[in-house]
């Protein structure tokens, strides 16, 4: 069976993402190929444990920021949310705060950068939906 690049389509690959495990065959292709929001390959046994920790409605010890599960997952569908995660640079200020000591200062040094704004807004308006006065 030929590997098919799932880039350009050549076929006979020599090599496959280490993430998602798809062919591809050249260092242009798998530059390519990660700016597409590679996603892990799954195995049908995570599919279910995944779907088990999505019907876990209530979390151990809520504060009264603590966002609905209901609501967070709703972000899933947000067409602006997924656009600003499809920017590199949103991606990696976010693994900066992952990986801080003090992700309080971390968030707040993230909020001067104007893409990071967008993407917490578009977050907000999931979230916390304005309501209108007409209401």
């Amino acid at each position: 069976m030929a590997k098919i690049c799932c880039i350009c389509e050549k076929t006979e690959c020599l090599y496959k993402c280490p993430v998602c495990k798809e062919p591809y065959c050249s260092v242009g292709c798998c530059k390519k190929h990660k700016e597409n929001n590679c996603q892990p390959f799954q195995i049908q046994e995570n599919k279910v444990t995944e779907d088990i920790k999505d019907n876990e409605n209530e979390y151990e010890f809520p504060t009264e920021d603590t966002v609905s599960v209901e609501k967070l997952k709703q972000l899933r569908h947000s067409k602006e949310l997924i656009e600003c995660l499809k920017n590199p640079h949103v991606r990696n200020i976010m693994r900066n705060i992952l990986n801080d000591k003090n992700p309080t200062k971390a968030i707040a040094l993230a909020m001067t950068e104007p893409i990071f704004v967008e993407m917490a807004d578009a977050c907000l308006k999931v979230v916390e939906p304005q309501i209108s006065d007409d209401e």
